[in-house]
Parts: structure tokens; sequence; C-alpha cells
């Protein structure tokens, strides 16, 4: 039977990105779908939010961070990215619940596109009037 890894695995959401996080420990590599987190998100904007969990928590040399993520653009990715790699954190370490919290790291961003409705031309906007 093949050992269990000390992996702590979290799920991250915002807008219609996922990202799966997995953390182990290492030092500090932090890949994003098989690529360098530099390389994946160019902007450092984006790193430096990905970043800020385990900046946060004074983890960042510790432990190496494997994300997969998919759906909805770079800022919906990072924002994933963030949730996910805090609520791994959380199963790699229960001791930093009060830390995370602090932050709003584990609290989903529930905003999302709103859909289209029937007789409008998107979700809110209705044909233009013609008075005559």
């Amino acid at each position: 039977m093949p050992t269990a890894t000390p992996d702590a695995l979290g799920t991250g959401r915002r807008k219609t990105s996922v990202a799966r996080v997995r953390i182990r420990p290492g030092s500090g590599k932090i890949t994003v779908n098989n690529r360098e987190m530099t390389e994946f998100f160019p902007i450092p904007q984006y790193s430096n939010q990905v970043l800020a969990v385990l900046e946060h928590c004074e983890i960042k040399d510790s432990v190496d961070v494997v994300i997969r993520v998919h759906g909805g653009g770079l800022t919906g990715q990072a924002g994933a990215c963030l949730q996910g790699i805090a609520r791994a954190l959380l199963k790699h370490d229960s001791d930093l619940d009060e830390k995370l919290r602090e932050k709003n790291f584990l609290t989903r961003d529930s905003r999302m596109k709103e859909r289209k409705k029937p007789g409008l031309r998107g979700a809110r906007r209705g044909t233009q009037f013609s008075k005559r």
C-alpha cells in the first residue's frame, strides 16, 4: 500500500476560477500549472497577491506550493490561488487559523458575473426605447 504524503490540500475559488493547491514541507518553491509563479503571473500585482498569505504567516521559505488553476482570467486565478493557499495552510498547521482570519484570507469573494435574463440584451440592459 502506498504511504500517505504529508501534503495539505486546499481549494480556492474566485469569479469563475478554481485553484487546487498542494502544500508540502520544502524550500519555498511555488509552481502554477507546472510553471514558475513569476512566469505564470508576469504582473507583480498578481504574484504579490499569491505570496501575501505565505508572507503574513511567515512560512514562505519552509513550504513548497503546487497549484493547478483553471477558468477565468488572471485576476480571478490569483484570488483563487490566494484562498486555496490559505485553506491548505490551515490544514497544514491549524494554529494559523487566527492569523489567516484577521486578513480575511479564508473568506470567499462571492462577486460573480450576473446571468443574462430572457428578453434583455445582457444581465440588466434592455433594448433601446424608440418613441417614434
